[in-house]
C-alpha cells in the first residue's frame, strides 16, 4: 500500500455491497486508496463484498469514517472532485492531479444536499449523451473517472 496513492476514491454512504467490492478491486489494481463514509448499507464482512472483490480485498488500502465531518477532520483533502449529475463541468474539462480525492454519492440518492452547496466549485460530471438516463452504475462511474484521472496524470506523456 502506497503512502502516496495516485488517487483517493471516496464513497459517501454506499448502499450496494457488490459495487463497493468491485470498486475495492479497482482500487487495488490502480494502487488507489478507498475511503468509505458511513452510514454503509451493508456490513464490511458480507460475502457479497468479498465475492465482488475476489482475493483482492485483503490488499485494499481501506479507511472508514463515521460521517463526512470525520472524513474531513482526519484527511483535510486539498483537491476534491465531487462527481454528480448536478455538476456542469465535464470530467474531460477538469485537470486532475495526483493525490486528488474523487468523491461519489450513493446509488439511490447521490450525495447529501449540503455537500452540493458547500462544494459547488468542485462538482463535475460524466457526460451522458443517452436520453432518459439518471446516472451510471456507481462502480462503472468510479472506473470511468479514475481512469480519466490516471490517463491525464500517469499516461499523458510519451511512452
Amino acid at each position: 500500500m502506497s503512502p502516496h496513492p495516485p488517487f483517493h476514491i471516496v464513497l459517501v454512504a454506499p448502499e450496494i455491497p457488490q459495487n463497493t467490492g468491485t470498486i475495492g478491486r479497482l482500487c487495488v489494481c490502480t494502487d488507489s486508496r478507498l475511503h468509505l463514509v458511513k452510514p454503509l448499507g451493508f456490513s464490511l464482512d458480507e460475502s457479497r463484498i468479498r465475492r465482488a472483490g475476489l482475493d483482492y480485498w485483503p490488499h485494499l488500502d481501506l479507511h472508514v469514517y463515521e460521517d463526512w465531518a470525520d472524513f474531513l477532520a482526519r484527511n483535510q483533502p486539498r483537491r476534491l472532485a465531487i462527481l454528480s449529475t448536478k455538476g456542469t463541468a465535464s470530467i474531460y474539462q477538469r485537470e486532475f492531479q495526483p493525490g486528488d480525492w474523487l468523491v461519489f454519492g450513493n446509488e439511490s440518492s447521490g450525495l447529501p444536499p449540503e455537500l452540493y452547496d458547500r462544494h459547488r466549485d468542485d462538482l463535475c460530471l460524466i457526460p451522458m449523451p443517452g436520453r432518459n438516463m439518471r446516472s451510471h452504475n456507481l462502480a462503472n462511474a468510479v472506473s470511468i473517472v479514475l481512469y480519466e484521472a490516471l490517463r491525464q496524470t500517469l499516461w499523458a506523456g510519451p511512452r
